[in-house]
């Protein structure tokens, strides 16, 4: 099987639903730019026309209300913020209007379209471009959100919610673009709602989302050198999300961490926790952490985002804390 990278699988799952499907079309801004979307919308409007890859004005509230316009008479739209932060400016259409729409309707119409909504982090950009905004999206009724972390899944799962009758918020993460791994030439999906193990362990469960997940691969990799058998869940959905797989590796490994490059506060980290507690508390052995942002603006400069961004150093002292900290209980690990 050919390798392909997270932004060329997703630029050829974008070719292939819009050769698959004439209801699919691409509205949004800087389609063209290789600055707005890496090489994830690379020569789209070569091969289909002005007419189905709409490369927009700066007007995130029009093109969005304009799409979910479009899936409500029958289109299959995928309107693109390539800086999620902007994509604030939609809210509204996404909030009250399409994630609403079917229940409204008793379910007698629906809204299908992908939100698609790029993160942008890291390279001096600033608190006003560097917001990971998953966890204010997945608190809402009627949307989907999923946050690919692989080649694969970013592939598949875009292709999923493209077909889902439902409104999607896809989030990917430009950090991601340059994975690699083998990726299937035919159109497939990735199911929403179901978790992926990336690495099964036995001492400690590490729940990760999106560019989170191979860092925390690589944590593990180096909690093995210490003893520490780490087992790692990438989420890949958030709403819904997988809460059996997350609790059955709980109640194996008596031990939670859950990293999330957004901020602790309200974050979905706490909604992990929080669910854990409900449904296996009694198999814990140590209290669950969370691994997440300070809550603080991203800054601007190179010396401050070293000290800001999580590293897989500090994912792995954070589990490695879960394990041997002062209120873990260590004679599992030692046993």
């Amino acid at each position: 099987m050919r390798k392909l990278n997270y932004a060329g699988a997703i630029c050829e799952a974008h070719r292939q639903l819009l050769a698959s499907d004439p209801r699919v079309f691409i509205l949004g801004q800087g389609l063209w730019s290789p600055w707005y979307a890496g090489a994830s919308m690379k020569d789209l409007d070569k091969e289909f026309g002005c007419e189905r890859v709409i490369d927009s004005p700066v007007s995130e509230n029009a093109t969005t209300g304009a799409a979910i316009g479009a899936a409500i008479a029958g289109m299959r739209p995928i309107v693109f913020h390539p800086r999620m932060d902007f994509m604030l400016l939609a809210v509204d259409p996404i909030v009250n209007q399409a994630a609403n729409w079917s229940y409204v309707f008793e379910g007698k119409g629906s809204a299908p379209l992908v939100i698609r909504a790029v993160i942008n982090r890291r390279g001096e950009q600033g608190a006003q471009h560097s917001q990971a905004l998953q966890a204010m999206f997945a608190h809402i009724p009627g949307l989907k959100v999923v946050m690919p972390s692989t080649a694969y899944d970013a592939k598949g799962l875009l292709v999923a919610a493209n077909r889902d009758d439902s409104p999607v918020m896809y989030i990917d993460d430009r950090s991601l673009y340059d994975l690699e791994e083998e990726v299937p030439k035919e159109l497939y999906e990735v199911e929403i709602g179901k978790a992926a193990v990336r690495r099964e362990g036995t001492d400690l469960t590490i729940v990760a989302l999106s560019s989170m997940v191979p860092k925390s691969v690589e944590a593990a990799e180096q909690l093995a050198v210490k003893g520490i058998d780490a087992e790692v869940i990438d989420l890949r959905s958030l709403k819904p999300w997988d809460r059996e797989t997350v609790v059955a590796s709980v109640k194996k490994t008596g031990r939670l961490l859950v990293v999330d490059e957004a901020w602790k506060t309200c974050g979905f980290a706490a909604e992990v926790a929080a669910t854990v507690a409900d449904e296996a508390f009694s198999s814990l052995r140590a209290p669950v952490r969370r691994t997440t942002l300070a809550d603080a603006p991203a800054p601007s400069s190179f010396a401050l985002e070293e000290a800001y961004y999580i590293t897989a150093e500090q994912i792995a002292e954070d589990a490695s804390e879960c394990v041997l900290g002062e209120y873990a209980n260590p004679t599992a690990v030692a046993a």
